[in-house]
């Protein structure tokens, strides 16, 4: 609560703070009141209207600068409400450590393991999110892996002291990785140069913090997110007229492919400014001729694959389901091409593509798909992959970095820009749908912001300064109770 006295024009000069997570839906409500009398309960005082939004909004608008109209009182025009925001300083700290390993278990019947590190953040309510994979390093039980950087706040958020866990695994590669250990440490404890951890003697080599650009410095620099969606057309989706095909329509509740287009993009919606998003289908065959499509607009206009907000996505979406045939194969690299070749027309930073492809089987085209993967590598574009149904998903592993990709004609992929996760995971068992969205948007999204920054990291980018529009005392962000 913050109170200004006799103005209907208020400029709050109090800054608050609010913890940001790009891959979470921050819903904010703000409440005008016109106090009376400072005793008299708020329920009582001159309600003046109200505002929601996220937190995303106000980040994702030009310069981190958003004005809405406050609503509320019927009939009556309430006026307008301005929010800006700034970063705190400490959210630029850049850790830069690395770690190695003796004697781990043999898990690989074989051989000897193929060991690599996740490591997650707690939260609040005691669930973990992870920050961070390592490369695999090949048959040892003595790895050393290679220097990794991370944003300090991707691993505490900021709280120094907040539990950071690290599980080590021996790589598989149908997907199933062999655990071998784990360990709890913090942010504190690597600053210290604490060496050492558990029975596997994992040991930090170095460990360095310096300052660098944040995700936040280039979306208030201008920088856009833009989001295109995938769907997988194929025949191993089943009838979509019969309730056991996982593209049935049913009257009563979304299907995976729809749950998971709206969890994510929702979410990266905030951060495009015109809400128009290309949207694909792969694995049909088209009318009137029957002829195979491994990429065609989910609007029927190859001209503009525009569709307009996410409800206009999944409307299109719904509309393919009735004028396509399901047909196959389950090729990728097509709409990854099509992708990257919109990313290699603005690489200087005001732009960057984010793929979501939701598929219910195995790619056919693995080679091209590889190849398609690392010339993607080098342009401003993250792919975000969603498996569906009960199918094993083996080789998406391949491609979700936690081995180092190498296309056919034997390039290495420069960055990891590819995440997958199956749906699966995700079913709430007591049917809570909007929670099992959030964990699998969280999931999905927790590693763009890092990927952004590796691609302009990469290319010695730097963030445009903000719109000249934002107060000079910027309000930044309120800890409210919601």
């Amino acid at each position: 609560l913050h109170l200004i006295d006799n103005t209907l024009n208020p400029d709050f000069v109090r800054k608050f703070v609010l913890d940001f997570f790009f891959e979470e839906k921050q819903n904010l409500r703000f409440d005008a009141i016109g106090v009376v009398l400072n005793l008299v309960p708020l329920l009582l005082q001159d309600f003046l209207g109200q505002m929601f939004c996220t937190l995303g909004e106000i980040i994702g608008s030009t310069g981190s600068r958003l004005e809405r109209t406050l609503s509320g009182i019927p009939g009556k025009k309430c006026g307008n409400i301005i929010f800006t925001a700034e970063e705190l300083s400490n959210c630029r700290d850049i850790a830069t450590m690395q770690l190695c390993a003796n004697k781990l278990d043999k898990k690989d019947f074989f051989g000897k393991s193929d060991p690599f590190l996740v490591f997650y953040r707690s939260n609040e309510d005691g669930t973990f999110t992870i920050c961070h994979k390592t490369e695999v390093v090949k048959n040892t039980l003595n790895p050393v892996w290679q220097p990794f950087t991370i944003p300090v706040r991707a691993l505490c958020n900021g709280d120094y002291d907040r539990t950071v866990k690290v599980d080590v695994y021996d790589w598989d590669r149908d997907g199933s990785h062999d655990f071998i250990g784990e360990f709890t440490t913090s942010y504190r404890e690597f600053s210290r140069g604490q060496s050492q951890f558990n029975v596997y003697e994992v040991t930090l080599l170095s460990f360095k913090v310096e300052s660098e650009y944040t995700f936040v410095d280039f979306i208030r620099g201008g920088t856009q997110l833009n989001f295109t969606v995938a769907i997988d057309f194929t025949a191993s989706n089943g009838n979509p007229s019969q309730p056991t095909s996982l593209h049935y329509m049913s009257p009563y509740q979304m299907n995976a492919y729809a749950m998971a287009l709206k969890a994510v993009g929702e979410i990266i919606q905030d951060y495009d400014s015109d809400k128009m998003f290309p949207a694909y289908g792969f694995g049909a065959k088209l009318p009137p001729d029957g002829k195979i499509s491994h990429v065609f607009p989910l609007n029927s206009n190859s001209e503009n694959p525009n569709c307009v907000g996410i409800e206009g996505v999944l409307e299109a979406y719904f509309q393919s389901l009735r004028t396509v045939q399901l047909y196959g194969p389950t090729n990728f690299a097509p709409v990854i091409n099509q992708v990257a070749r919109c990313a290699e027309d603005v690489t200087d930073g005001s732009q960057y593509f984010v793929l979501l492809m939701i598929t219910d089987g195995v790619i056919s085209d693995m080679v091209q798909t590889k190849e398609a993967v690392v010339n993607a590598a080098a342009l401003p574009m993250s792919i975000i992959i969603v498996g569906v149904g009960p199918a094993e998903f083996d080789a998406m592993e391949e491609l979700d970095g936690d081995e180092v990709r190498v296309s056919s004609k034997g390039r290495v992929a420069e960055r990891d820009i590819v995440q997958f996760v199956p749906f699966r995971d995700y079913i709430d068992r007591q049917g809570n749908q909007v929670l099992s969205m959030a964990r699998l948007a969280k999931d999905v999204l927790a590693e763009i912001p890092e990927q952004l920054l590796g691609f302009m990291k990469t290319r010695d980018i730097e963030p445009r300064p903000a719109s000249s529009t934002t107060p000079t005392t910027p309000l930044g962000l309120h800890k409210l109770r919601i």
